[in-house]
């Protein structure tokens, strides 16, 4: 179990209310009962004290008590705590908490003491955990739609590591059945056209330019090679020299979002360990397998689904939902992940109520399963939707995207909205060297406070008397900056990253203000130790914010038109 220090205030609030209900029952103020949950939230109005609770509202029902006297009770038999600086009833029967402006003050130290550990909390107690994003069939570059999918997977894990989880990043290679198949005959199309032969790409292949390119680079290494071997085996190898490539350039790009995993898991593996055969089995063994005209059905219709699914064609071949009920059977029971997420695109919502329910069929529980779907991304430039690329004539690559803006900004925009929401990135103001862009006026946060530090010089401000720290912009600073480990808990527990750019903005946002407000060089030497180990704390919990995002904090940052000798004059 972490210290105190890294639990999430609203959580030891509801352990000091908590002890409060036990308390008033053991003395027989409030009759015996189960205690209601009850989440501590913040007020709408900051007038009514940092957290309020409802709690006293929902007892009343089960005790057949007056609310307002239920708040009293509990008021009366809080705990004490350095913590709280007043408690206040108001309304029918809310308990309000003000924050003690000395603990406050106080969590300055504690977060610098912290340091990169500032934000993690206990929430998994070490269970595992397998995300599996992106896992775009290896038949071409990745879409811009893919790098969101990365970016909201790729920020997930990084918050459920810091909420206690064990996590495991994984991307699911589909390198085998018919798509591969067509994307070998339409590489060796694509090169025997390089020698002047009439040989289409099939109606079922990829026509990309990005195949042209690859058949270039095939005749210049490799001569006419695939035009003098049998075209099954020409296609074959062809098929998994292509596969290699895009994978490469699969992880290249990926890598340029700083993405990296633990696993590339092979489909074709689920089929060299018999898995699929074995998985068919048993549900057939279960009583969810038919026969019918030749074909072999998963019969989901039996689990609430509105159709059956065909598990192995009339051909023998397996369909791709065949694999993936062995690729969930082989995470959830083979390797035994106490938990799975798959983050998928759009296009895979109709997929996700039979997956349940094959994971249902097997035995296994379809809670421990959580599939998220992330919408589409349309890029903008002048507020017009940009849906061609300049260079193929098909839809824009993560790669181009890359090419035109950096990743940091790529992945704050990705992150910033809920992932079932459509995205529209705006590329003009993601270049944006200015406030205007939000990754800019964050990562420009912490540059300052790089520079103010640096400008400080030898002062040291280690020990500090933080009980200075008065001034109602520094007391605001430090509210939103221990609000990270709550952050954290929420992201984690709904499983949704864009709370932290959000929070990233409103904590750069209370930086800047305290700045303009407060001086932190001064003649004032013991003042001065004081603010500069605030700043330290605030550069702690947004780089470690950041961090959480996947995007980088740098010590040096310059606005459009920025006199360089003016960035921190008055620090």
């Amino acid at each position: 179990m972490p210290d105190m220090q890294t639990v999430p205030v609203r959580q030891q609030i509801a352990a000091l209310l908590d002890q409060a209900v036990r308390q008033a029952q053991s003395q027989g103020l409030i009759p015996p009962t189960e205690i209601p949950p009850s989440p501590i939230e913040r007020p709408a109005n900051p007038a009514f004290g940092d957290y309020a609770s409802t709690l006293a509202l929902k007892l009343a029902r089960a005790t057949r008590m007056n609310p307002a006297e239920i708040a009293r009770i509990l008021t009366g038999e809080l705990p004490s705590s350095p913590m709280i600086g007043r408690v206040s009833i108001a309304g029918p029967g809310f308990i309000n908490f003000t924050l003690s402006d000395q603990w406050l003050a106080e969590q300055v130290t504690t977060i610098v003491d912290l340091d990169e550990a500032f934000g993690e909390i206990d929430l998994g107690h070490g269970a595992t955990v397998q995300v599996e994003f992106v896992s775009a069939n290896p038949t071409g570059p990745l879409p811009v739609a893919s790098g969101r999918g990365g970016a909201l997977g790729d920020s997930l894990a990084r918050v459920l590591s810091a909420a206690g989880y064990k996590v495991w990043r994984e991307y699911y290679v589909n390198d085998h059945g018919s798509r591969i198949e067509a994307l070998g005959q339409s590489i060796f199309a694509r090169y025997a056209q390089q020698f002047g032969l009439d040989v289409p790409v099939p109606a079922e292949g990829y026509l990309g330019e990005y195949l042209i390119d690859l058949a270039r680079h095939l005749k210049d290494t490799e001569g006419d090679r695939y035009l003098t071997i049998p075209r099954d085996q020409a296609t074959s190898e062809l098929a998994r020299i292509g596969v290699s490539y895009f994978l490469d350039g699969i992880r290249s790009d990926l890598e340029r979002l700083g993405i990296q995993y633990d696993c590339w898991f092979s489909e074709q593996s689920l089929y060299d360990q018999d898995d699929v055969r074995r998985v068919l089995d048993m549900l057939k063994e279960r009583g969810y397998i038919a026969t019918r005209e030749g074909a072999i059905w998963f019969v989901s219709s039996a689990l609430g689904e509105d159709k059956d699914n065909v598990l192995v064609r009339s051909n023998g071949e397996p369909t791709y939902f065949a694999s993936d009920i062995a690729y969930h059977y082989n995470k959830l029971i083979v390797r035994g992940f106490d938990r799975v997420i798959d983050v998928w695109g759009a296009d895979h919502q109709g997929h996700v109520g039979r997956t349940r329910a094959a994971v249902g069929a097997l035995g296994i529980n379809p809670e421990r399963l959580q599939i998220i779907i992330h919408q589409l991304v349309t890029l903008k430039v002048g507020g017009q939707p940009v849906r061609m690329s300049k260079r193929t004539g098909n839809i824009i690559t993560l790669r181009e995207l890359l090419d035109e803006v950096n990743g940091d900004a790529c992945r704050f925009f990705f992150v910033s909205r809920s992932a079932d929401s459509h995205l529209d990135f705006d590329l003009d103001l993601a270049k944006k060297q200015s406030d205007e862009n939000p990754v800019f006026y964050v990562q420009y946060a912490h540059a300052r406070i790089c520079s103010i530090l640096s400008r400080a010089g030898s002062i040291d401000y280690r020990h500090a008397d933080v009980s200075l720290l008065q001034h109602p912009a520094e007391l605001t600073l430090i509210r939103k900056m221990i609000e990270l480990p709550e952050i954290v808990e929420t992201a984690a527990s709904a499983c949704e990253p864009h709370h932290l750019p959000h929070y990233a903005m409103e904590l750069a946002a209370e930086f800047h203000s305290f700045y303009t407000q407060c001086r932190v060089l001064s003649d004032d030497l013991p003042l001065t130790r004081a603010r500069l180990k605030l700043v330290a704390a605030a550069q702690i919990v947004l780089r470690n914010t950041l961090g959480l995002i996947g995007v980088s904090a740098p010590t040096e940052m310059r606005r459009e038109n920025e006199d360089a000798e003016s960035l921190e004059s008055r620090a």
